[in-house]
């Protein structure tokens, strides 16, 4: 039994066709494991960079965090300090204070009303809050401002201004 060359050309041309088949398929799908390959190599580099700049701002906050905290600490150490010695008599403070109005009985007296004469010095209406509570209100609001500010600087992009462009 003898095979035709046309049918042996036929066939091999068949088997040829085939294996060029396969080996496209191959290179396909190596070519695509590549693209697959790369692309998790750039995903990977984006986190890496990402994790890098977390981990920056983190520690950044940190140390903000850190600094403004000790700025409160010794500010309410001063005004501690300050209740101290006033309380001790060692250091006074200066409001703004009204006296009041003379008593009847000084006005209807034999002479011009004095000042020896007044009622006792109060606290004007402005001044009448507790100082203390006010300086340690302002020392907390003024941390927390700085704070505040200085998180704003670190951590939020500034945005290009455009000039000469109207809406």
């Amino acid at each position: 039994m003898t095979v035709s060359p046309i049918r042996l050309l036929l066939g091999l041309l068949v088997a040829g066709l085939a294996t060029w088949f396969a080996f496209d398929q191959i290179l396909d799908q190596r070519n695509a494991a590549r693209s697959e390959r790369d692309s998790a190599q750039v995903e990977v580099t984006g986190l890496r960079e990402a994790a890098r700049i977390a981990s920056e701002r983190l520690a950044k906050a940190a140390a903000n965090d850190i600094k403004h905290t000790q700025e409160l600490s010794d500010a309410l150490k001063r005004n501690q300090d300050l209740r101290d010695s006033v309380r001790g008599g060692g250091q006074r403070l200066f409001v703004d204070a009204t006296c009041a109005a003379p008593t009847a009985d000084v006005r209807a007296g034999t002479g011009a009303a004095s000042l020896a004469h007044a009622g006792p010095a109060e606290l004007s209406a402005d001044a009448r809050p507790d100082y203390f509570t006010l300086l340690d209100q302002l020392a907390l609001s003024e941390r927390m401002i700085l704070g505040l500010q200085d998180h704003i600087s670190s951590f939020c992009p500034t945005q290009p201004t455009t000039t000469g462009a109207t809406q």
